[in-house]
């Protein structure tokens, strides 16, 4: 399966140049005939990455396994702006995990289902980056290890949003949450500490590993599909920022997921069975300061006297990753 690049021309529009767009070409979101898996009526705050990212990746799959689907969801954001006891925005089977189970309960409904000689059904498990990265990480890595036949989703806003912004093991060095306080000598978040999850995924050597953001909506479905055409543990790590937590305006969030990718701090790839088999090239690298500078969780950086040495280390881990993964066009 090959990812085709399509160029808009007309902004706002289905159409390259003066022609519309084949059937194949058009996204999932702009047919009218989508599943809309997760439908009006939730609570989610304005401008929210996640409901996006998770409307995005869910309708996909639907439309990928012909409506055959089941998702187990980890407690979090998600869950909670999504269901609040008794109603729910899912329309979909649909089944409320704990916060650290839910690789290990997408595991029992897969089996289920082998069981039942159900092929045809694939299960989908999603959580946030508190319950994946951190509380998740044991059964998440027990999946892995048995190659279940489950695609994990991780919807990473890079701290723990519905429990006050707490910080995680993705939160950014020098950014700020209620635990990383931007005061003292070394404010915000601790470098050097949490984990890129999905390069410790590709150490498992699972089928297919990938990275995407809300910014680039073909690009997710394009890695949805390919996920769902394959058997065995997947894992899918999508940024989406947040507005409440990340301290920026509703209408900013595409805007800083872009920012993110085209600057190289959040690097967008895919790889299979632990090798990197693609990359989303960045045709003109921005600053890191460019993504930094709108959230207010890193204000402390640009003050009267901006912080050069902390904003020299965060370049230093964006500049990083455009060489372990040749991210530039120009490179190799």
């Amino acid at each position: 399966m090959e990812q085709t690049t399509v160029k808009f021309y007309q902004t706002g529009t289905f159409t390259v140049g003066n022609r519309l767009l084949a059937p194949e070409q058009r996204s999932v979101q702009a047919n009218t005939g989508r599943s809309n898996t997760l439908n009006s009526g939730h609570r989610a705050c304005q401008g929210c990455g996640e409901a996006l990212g998770a409307r995005y990746a869910i309708d996909t799959a639907m439309d990928a396994t012909g409506g055959q689907l089941i998702a187990a969801n980890a407690t979090g954001c998600l869950e909670v702006f999504s269901t609040p006891y008794p109603e729910t925005s899912w329309q979909i089977p649909w089944i409320h995990s704990l916060f650290g189970n839910t690789a290990s309960v997408a595991t029992g409904i897969a089996a289920a289902m082998r069981v039942k000689g159900r092929s045809d059904v694939r299960v989908v498990a999603q959580g946030g980056d508190g319950g994946t990265t951190d509380i998740g990480f044991g059964c998440l890595s027990g999946m892995f290890e048995r190659n279940d036949d489950v695609l994990y989703i991780c919807y990473d806003n890079e701290a723990y949003m519905n429990t006050g912004v707490q910080r995680s093991s993705a939160t950014p060095g020098a950014a700020r949450t209620a635990t990383t306080m931007a005061v003292g000598p070394v404010p915000g978040n601790v470098f050097g500490q949490g984990k890129n999850l999905p390069r410790l995924a590709m150490a498992h050597e699972i089928p297919y590993v990938a990275t995407a953001t809300v910014a680039d909506l073909h690009d997710l479905e394009y890695k949805v599909r390919k996920a769902m055409a394959l058997r065995g543990a997947r894992y899918l790590h999508i940024l989406v920022p947040c507005p409440l937590g990340w301290g920026t305006a509703s209408h900013d969030t595409i805007r800083l997921a872009r920012l993110a990718a085209q600057s190289g701090f959040f690097p967008v790839f895919e790889a299979e069975r632990g090798e990197v088999t693609g990359v989303s090239k960045i045709r003109r690298q921005v600053p890191v300061e460019d993504y930094l500078q709108p959230q207010k969780r890193f204000a402390h950086l640009f003050g009267a006297t901006p912080d050069t040495a902390t904003l020299a280390r965060l370049q230093a881990i964006a500049d990083r990753n455009i060489q372990r993964y040749g991210l530039l066009e120009t490179q190799p």
